[in-house]
């Protein structure tokens, strides 16, 4: 959001005198918005209607700026369940098809603890997005890029090593989704890992990632193509056991 308007700012120092006062802050910032008329098509109407920039022109913005934000749709599910489950589920067996949903036919003993069997593996899946950790708006304009320089929280919660083998994360910016694979062990064993989110809710807790420590989970980071194998290698780490 911030390369679009340092973007259209540039137009508008174009303007002739008496139309860029119209486009100053202090008026954009009291602008009222409702969707899908905002600030941002109140700029480029005015760029376009004083000859500053093209339909070509707008085109080009338009296009950088989906690919700069591909991913900026997932930052539109608001409800937490919706994002964390069905959004984050389906994205990985999308990615790895080879996964299957568990049952008691395959695990005797499953009641619901994990989210994927792979022949014998246990899988919990966690999924999180990057968003400005000062500010107080909503999640779309909070959403970072992954080169943005400012504070960020991602929280992962409702950890329990010892429902499953190995953990699959998600992590969302607004240009890339990066994948960590972490054995239930590597999670439990972090200094990072806080335990007792929920009261009464024994070996539950929760892991925040934020630009402080996000290098030290770079050994677990993989590839999509990846994730599948190091589910293996963590399983066969982890228990000796190879699938």
């Amino acid at each position: 959001m911030e390369h679009l308007l340092n973007e259209l700012y540039e137009q508008i120092q174009k303007l002739p005198k008496g139309v860029e006062s119209a486009l100053s802050e202090e008026i954009l910032d009291k602008l009222y918005s409702v969707y899908p008329f905002n600030k941002f098509e109140y700029i480029i109407s005015h760029l376009i209607a004083e000859r500053i920039i093209t339909l070509r022109d707008y085109l080009d913005i338009r296009n950088r700026y989906l690919d700069r934000n591909k991913y900026l749709y997932i930052f539109e599910i608001t409800a937490p369940r919706t994002f964390g489950e069905t959004w984050a589920q389906r994205h990985l067996n999308e990615l790895v098809p080879e996964l299957e949903r568990p049952s008691s036919q395959k695990d005797f003993e499953y009641s619901g603890q994990y989210d994927f069997w792979y022949k014998g593996v246990r899988i919990e899946v966690k999924a999180s997005r990057a968003v400005e950790r000062s500010s107080g708006e909503t999640l779309i304009i909070k959403a970072l890029s992954s080169e943005s320089k400012k504070g960020f929280d991602m929280n992962f919660q409702q950890i329990k090593p010892a429902c499953c083998d190995v953990f699959v994360w998600i992590a969302v910016w607004r240009d890339v989704i990066r994948y960590w694979v972490l054995s239930s062990d590597e999670v439990k064993g972090s200094k990072y890992f806080s335990i007792g989110q929920h009261r009464g809710n024994v070996g539950e807790g929760q892991l925040w990632i934020k630009e402080s420590n996000i290098r030290d989970f770079e050994q677990y980071e993989v590839r999509g193509v990846e994730v599948l194998d190091k589910i293996k290698e963590k399983f066969f780490l982890q228990t000796g056991k190879r699938v």
